[in-house]
């Protein structure tokens, strides 16, 4: 062969490649997320459909608009404005009124997201900014959750007019919280389990969520580190909170939206470390956060806020333990032999 037909292709790393795509990645985290969506609509009703059909088609019609405007390729295509539609609507109640979603999702999409480049550029979960600002703005709307099977007239026993997570602080500062929970007239395990549970329309259900994960698994989406560590920091402290009561323990995990922060939405490749230690810091951090604020702090739930605060932490978790490429001298020995 002559060298005229020696042709080298050079490129920047990686130089593997994958037939994973951002639209098949996207489609498997729609997959996963189906089973809550098919039990919020059990649980609260069609209205549970509804909310979730608004906040995709409004998500994605911001997406478009906001491309147009800005002059840049459109990117509805890659179903990333589709999965943060639904994740926003799980955050919130069925009850929550249609135009206020509408302005969740603009918030979530032009001002999170496209503001900063679209996807791959954010620095916060989309879906998570949008909740955030739903929650600071309407309280009473967010925090109106029907109870379960309300929209077929049938009454379900030990289920009050609180949240079990509204109720896990005045528990906490019991003497006997063993006996607190028992006179709280909670929700039993198994329905806290299955969702039987007043709560936001995609978070009541630890099964549905349960299978989304290890679909996620199953398929390699994402890694099992972050959604462990996250639950296992956050089941530690509250053991410990809890005075070693396993049962108030197992209600602070299966209560508010611990399973679909941890799942879901802390794993987001945009906001989340890349390295394996990484991970373990981010999920970690999350975990005590959600714990300081649940014990400590005046609203009941954390776990939005905590992913918040370590996505904005992010790049200098990545700066401490991405490993240095392979040959690169460390910046002491640099040093040393500058000085020598």
């Amino acid at each position: 062969m002559s060298e005229e037909n020696i042709k080298l292709t050079v490129s920047p790393s990686p130089h593997k490649r994958s037939v994973d795509t951002t639209r098949s990645i996207m489609l498997d985290v729609i997959i996963a997320l189906m089973p809550a969506l098919i039990m919020s609509v059990v649980l609260f009703g069609f209205r549970s459909l509804l909310v979730t059909a608004v906040s995709v088609l409004s998500c994605v019609l911001f997406e478009y608009i906001a491309r147009k405007v800005m002059k840049r390729d459109n990117t509805i295509g890659d179903l990333s404005a589709v999965v943060t539609g639904i994740l926003l609507a799980f955050n919130l109640p069925s009850t929550m009124p249609i135009w206020m979603v509408i302005i969740g999702d603009a918030v979530a999409i032009i001002v999170a997201k496209q503001f900063f480049g679209g996807i791959g550029q954010n620095f916060v979960n989309p879906a998570l900014a949008g909740r955030i600002v739903l929650m600071t703005s309407f309280a009473n709307a967010m925090s109106d959750y029907p109870a379960p099977f309300a929209w077929r007239n049938i009454a379900v026993d030990a289920v009050t007019s609180a949240t079990p997570l509204s109720q896990m602080t005045s528990v906490y500062k019991a003497g006997d919280i063993d006996a607190a929970i028992n006179a709280a007239g909670l929700p039993t395990l198994t329905n806290m389990f299955f969702g039987v549970r007043e709560g936001c329309l995609g978070e009541t259900c630890a099964v549905a969520l349960l299978l989304g994960f290890i679909y996620l698994l199953i398929r390699k989406v994402i890694s099992p580190v972050i959604p462990l560590c996250f639950v296992g920091t956050v089941a530690v402290i509250m053991l410990i909170a809890g005075k070693g009561s396993l049962t108030f323990t197992a209600y602070q995990l299966l209560s508010g939206g611990l399973l679909l922060g941890a799942i879901f939405m802390a794993t987001d490749y945009t906001t989340s470390p890349i390295s394996t230690k990484g991970k373990i810091i981010f999920a970690v951090g999350c975990g005590i956060v959600t714990s300081l604020i649940r014990i400590f702090g005046n609203l009941p739930e954390g776990v939005s806020f905590s992913i918040i605060l370590m996505n904005i932490l992010v790049p200098h978790i990545e700066h401490l333990t991405t490993p240095k490429p392979f040959g690169t001298l460390k910046e002491k020995k640099e040093k040393k032999e500058a000085a020598a």
